[in-house]
């Protein structure tokens, strides 16, 4: 499912973006698209939180108390990497629009063929990333992060806990399952291995396998039970043999 929020502060914008996106919508059934439509940016960030997030922003950028220029930054600090569309009557809006990291900027009135073909582009990433990457369920929405940039995920407490390249940690919301399920679809792909009960370490970035414990880049030690040792000794090495496995 592809869920699409849509913010508008004007009657009519909104209700002519809405009729272009729900045709979108119909011509792509394969999409599994979901609308949802609000005229304030107060009104979007709860829906957001209230929905778990969305895979898509359309926002005017005009808009009383909150910008939408605000809100995609507010989104940004809360975690979304969700492709931002922002609409407007004028261009000088532009260069602001990156400070909350915009896919494209499109100037009202909307053309259709323009819309279409920017939500093509933006469908397309959003599935190149879920092919490549790990969903992770946030307070703020779901987070796609890009497998070659998880260093490894450790269960802490009720949560588990990416740790990412750049040293950006995200936090999942409280687990009501085993550690093991929720990064189940990490170890489907051969990068990733299990130490112990919490934690799953990405083998690209090992620089170590020692007794009692396993080196993961320069300045994280992951503790190893002894019993393991051999085997994820195995699986580095394996890893290694095979080429490094994946594109990090």
């Amino acid at each position: 499912m592809l869920k699409i929020a849509l913010c508008d502060d004007e009657p009519g914008q909104r209700s002519l973006t809405g009729g272009l996106l729900r045709e979108y919508m119909e011509q792509r059934p394969s999409l599994a698209a979901r609308l949802t439509v609000v005229s304030s940016g107060e009104e979007l960030l709860e829906q957001a939180e209230a929905e778990g997030g969305f895979d898509l922003y359309v926002l005017d950028v005009i808009m009383p108390e909150l910008s939408g220029i605000d809100v995609g930054v507010k989104l940004r600090e809360l975690g979304s990497d969700a492709p931002i569309i922002y609409l407007t009557t004028s261009p000088d809006y532009a260069v602001d629009s990156y400070l909350a990291q915009a896919f494209y900027y499109i100037l009202k009135p909307v053309d259709r063929f323009q819309l279409f073909e920017v939500l093509d582009r933006a469908a397309a990433l959003l599935e190149k990333r879920r092919a490549v990457s790990m969903p992770i369920k946030t307070k703020s929405g779901v987070r796609l992060a890009p497998l070659d940039e998880i260093l490894y995920v450790e269960l802490a407490g009720r949560l588990a806990r990416y740790h990412l390249t750049g040293g950006e940690t995200v936090d999942t919301m409280t687990l009501h399952g085993p550690f093991q399920a929720e990064i189940a679809p990490l170890l489907e792909d051969a990068r990733f291995v299990l130490c112990g009960s919490s934690f799953a370490v990405n083998l690209h970035y090992v620089t170590a396998v020692d007794k009692g414990e396993l080196t993961v880049g320069n300045h994280f030690s992951i503790p190893l039970p002894r019993r393991l040792v051999t085997q994820v000794k195995k699986q580095w090495g394996e890893y290694w043999l095979k080429g490094g496995g994946g594109p990090c």
